[in-house]
């Protein structure tokens, strides 16, 4: 009798070679452990679903599992020939469970099938379930131990069509070593991942395809909150994000209309939802139950300015009363109060709490101080900004006639005298120049900007540091420029350290200036555009077209762990019209198209570390240094950690490559990573895929450096500019988001103001109360790391769950073994008193390039250290 599962067409799967042996047809059983998990964590309440799935069991429906084997064809299907069928039943008993469950089953096989290669899964319940893994235990004599790494939803097989759902053992095949009996099922399974581009995606649907930026504005809602697609043209190119099919807005169809309802869950395909065990590592979820619950009672509560440091001092001291009771709201509205935890007390009269944050913790004024504002640009939030003066004065390549000089207004004598007796030519020969130049990063927006509104002014800055005998930098002036308009010339003002008088106010507050144009940078370039959104296209790309069983996809798929859902979640919380980033940061509704202009001069090949160091003159090649670099500030702790990360990451993934690939050849005719590399450039950055800069697949020394440049975007460097937010961001005086005011004119009242109270006016000048506290609140969020976070080098279990391949797990030991190495060495360095620049005044020691390879696994929360796999908040 046939079973459940033979009537069911078996899907494009990819299934894994093993040399079968002539057999005499013996039937033998194989024992097995599945592992799945019933619900999502956030539905562990669902008892209908629980009723509903009981029901289906008492009348047969339950969940299906066949073997098939890798290599003896049916003749009428192409595939492998398929086992019997056996099948998985609820226990009613066990409930809503949101943590593993585990199984026990017994597959019938026979010897003439050889070894299983895919296994088929046919879900009959009501809702869908996480399949974790199967582990086939070895039958002496007769077959190997073989895994089976699945890691997916599986939705009710209607859903599919009837279609059971294939998933394959682990080990990995390149497409011409593909099993004949898998051929087939592994262009199939490709081909149901790329989908047709057509029609709305639904949660269940299993597609990765494109599509522009037309989804940040609201224009069926308030033409005012409609913003400019972003992608497909020129003047505004983009990465790719993920395609919903979402029906266009009723007002202007080039954009993709919103759902209803703001809580609302973009469309991503369901296996980029991964559960957690713990309610707080649903980070996509947190982010989301934030906007809906904090930010408006944030919003409600403040007056229009801090009076003094000792008002901003308050927010951590007393916690902030508010109306939202913090237990039973945030129950009635479905968000589990784990959700923001350490932000909300559990009183019955509610506080928002703020920790103090590292950079006003052990010295409350060493934010204010000229060594520590320095220092930042090597050791901060934002350490790949800075770079070192090739010629003086600089000058930019923006067109004069629109936005005035080109060439910077400070000059020898602003500066020669904070040189140490080192003339400013000296100085540039000698690489000890260095500038934040944010000029063309700003400039081409300042006029938009300043006209939106009386409480949003703004400067497009150079900041200029010397580097001094000891190794630290000094500032020694800060550039504020206006273009000019129909109305005004265009302003080219220098300011000069001073501690007292006029100078010093003037002084405070263009720091205050340099620093908010610093910290628009950091979030909307640096961080979102240079990880997040240019990850995405790599992340689609690798499921549309590397099979799950290609050995380049098993080494990038953790780099990509919920990536995809906390982007769709900043989309709709965060960077989207009038959303978390555009009401707390200066550029307001142009701050993510001012992230457009950036992507125009993105190039992959300058992203990895050592080009990217070499390319701002921060290092210069050197074959007898380490690493092949001389750096020019030898204690610049993002540099000197970062390389030594880099630098095992490059052999990992070479170690890794080399099992694989024995010639250049090998990489040229592997059709699927051709196809891979091609769909990146043309489609998922197709605004840049006639520009320079895109690694060839040509060689295998070109594949090495274009993984590790992905690896280390999704890890390294994310790691870098995210994890510290909340140490230095957390006090608004150190890095304000926001600037009200231009500098006051001489003999005007706000002047007068701001010579009776620097401080005072410097405060009302920056962030507001509301403006700080909400986006202190989202740092402190996306500062947190998860307690099941994995960094890189961990894998979960003892060894790489993704593959059982030969050689794959001593490589990996070599790494993890490095980045040890690498632990050892940052805490060395950061003990070295010599070493000014890893601690400074503020005494916050650079700890975000630590790795963390095993003491942080469980620790969670805001350790300032520990590198993810991938970029998962």
């Amino acid at each position: 009798m046939k079973g459940f599962l033979d009537n069911i067409p078996v899907p494009s799967v990819p299934t894994w070679p093993f040399n079968s042996k002539d057999g005499d047809g013996h039937e033998f059983d194989i024992k097995a452990e599945i592992v799945l998990q019933k619900t999502y964590l956030a539905d562990v309440t669902d008892y209908s679903a629980t009723l509903s799935d009981t029901l289906f069991e008492l009348i047969g429906k339950k969940v299906f599992l066949q073997l098939v084997s890798s290599d003896q064809i049916d003749q009428d299907t192409g595939v492998g020939k398929k086992g019997e069928e056996t099948s998985i039943s609820w226990n009613p008993l066990d409930g809503p469970i949101a943590g593993d469950t585990k199984y026990s089953i017994t597959f019938k096989w026979k010897s003439e099938l050889g070894v299983p290669g895919a296994l088929l899964v046919t879900n009959t319940h009501a809702r869908e379930f996480f399949l974790k893994s199967l582990t086939l235990s070895a039958v002496s004599g007769k077959l190997p131990a073989l895994r089976f790494f699945c890691n997916s939803w599986i939705y009710p097989y209607y859903l599919y069509n009837k279609t059971a759902r294939v998933f394959f053992s682990t080990e990995s095949h390149l497409p011409d070593a593909t099993p004949a009996g898998l051929i087939t099922l592994r262009e199939q399974e490709l081909t149901t991942l790329r989908g047709n581009g057509t029609g709305e995606r639904q949660l269940w649907d299993r597609v990765y395809d494109y599509d522009v930026y037309n989804d940040l504005g609201k224009p069926d809602t308030n033409p005012d909150l409609r913003r400019e697609v972003l992608g497909g043209s020129q003047d505004l190119p983009y990465p790719r994000r993920c395609r919903t099919g979402r029906a266009p807005a009723k007002t202007d169809q080039k954009f993709e209309s919103l759902p209803l309802l703001p809580t609302t869950q973009f469309f991503i395909p369901p296996d980029e939802k991964f559960p957690h065990i713990n309610l707080s590592d649903y980070r996509a979820n947190l982010v989301r139950a934030f906007a809906k619950k904090v930010v408006p009672t944030l919003k409600s509560i403040f007056g229009d300015k801090f009076d003094s440091l000792e008002d901003v001092k308050a927010i951590y001291s007393k916690g902030i009363p508010s109306s939202m009771n913090s237990v039973m709201e945030l129950s009635r509205d479905l968000i589990p109060l784990q959700m923001v935890k350490g932000l909300l007390s559990t009183q019955d009269q509610a506080l928002i709490n703020y920790r103090r944050p590292q950079v006003f913790e052990a010295e409350e004024r060493a934010w204010k101080t000229d060594e520590e504002f320095a220092r930042q640009a090597l050791s901060g939030l934002n350490p790949m900004a800075i770079q070192c003066v090739q010629t003086f004065p600089p000058s930019s390549s923006l067109d004069a006639n629109l936005y005035g000089p080109q060439q910077s207004s400070v000059t020898t004598d602003h500066i020669e005298k904070y040189l140490d007796g080192v003339s400013v030519e000296q100085a540039v020969e000698d690489k000890r120049l260095f500038v934040l130049d944010y000029y063309d990063a700003y400039m081409p927006y300042i006029e938009r900007i300043n006209k939106q509104s009386d409480e949003l002014k703004m400067y497009a800055s150079r900041t200029f540091f010397f580097l001094t005998d000891e190794g630290t930098l000094r500032a020694v002036a800060i550039e504020l420029c206006l273009p000019h308009t129909s109305v005004s010339q265009a302003v080219r003002n220098v300011y000069t350290p001073a501690e007292q008088g006029e100078e010093g106010a003037l002084w405070l507050l263009a720091k205050a200036h340099s620093r908010v144009n610093d910290s628009g940078y950091h979030q909307l370039i640096s961080h979102w555009l240079r990880t997040h959104a240019v990850i995405e296209p790599f992340i689609i790309a690798t499921h549309r077209q590397l099979s799950k069983m290609h050995p380049l996809h098993k080494l990038l798929l953790p780099h990509y762990f919920d990536t995809m859902d906390i982007n769709q979640s900043a989309r709709q919380i965060l960077i989207n019209a009038d959303g978390v980033i555009e009401s707390g940061f200066t550029p307001y509704r142009y701050a993510i198209e001012l992230s457009s202009k950036a992507y125009k001069y993105w190039k992959l090949n300058e992203q990895g570390l050592p080009a990217d160091l070499v390319k701002r003159g921060m290092a210069v090649p050197n074959s007898t240094a380490p690493h092949g670099l001389k750096l020019v500030i030898e204690d610049y702790p993002y540099a000197v950690d970062g390389l030594e990360i880099w630098s095992a990451l490059k052999q990992w993934v070479s170690d890794y490559m080399s099992l694989y690939y024995k010639s250049d050849d090998s990489i040229k005719q592997d059709k699927e990573v051709q196809a891979w590399w091609t769909e990146i450039v043309s489609v998922g950055h197709a605004d840049l895929k006639n520009e320079s800069g895109w690694y060839q697949m040509e060689s295998v020394e070109e594949a090495v450096k274009a993984i590790t440049t992905i690896i280390w975007i999704a890890s390294a460097h994310h790691a870098a500019v995210n994890f510290g937010q909340y140490a230095y961001g957390g006090y608004m005086p150190n890095l304000p988001t926001v600037s009200r005011r231009l500098i006051p004119e001489k003999h005007s009242f706000e002047h007068a103001q701001m010579l009776k109270d620097p401080e005072a006016f410097m405060l009302s000048n920056v962030s507001n109360p509301t403006q700080a506290t909400t986006v202190m609140a989202v740092l402190e969020l996306l500062s947190k790391h998860s307690t099941d976070e994995v960094y890189l080098g961990q894998v979960k279990g003892s060894t790489p769950e993704w593959t059982d391949d030969e050689g794959i797990e001593e490589a990996f030991k070599r790494f993890s073994s490095s980045l040890v190495s690498v632990e050892n060495n940052v805490t060395e360095r950061n003990k070295n008193p010599v070493l000014k620049n890893r601690y400074g005044p503020s005494q916050v020691p650079y700890t975000l390039l630590y790795p963390s390879t095993s003491d942080l696994s469980k620790e969670g929360g805001l350790t300032g250290r520990g590198i993810p796999n991938s970029v998962s908040i």
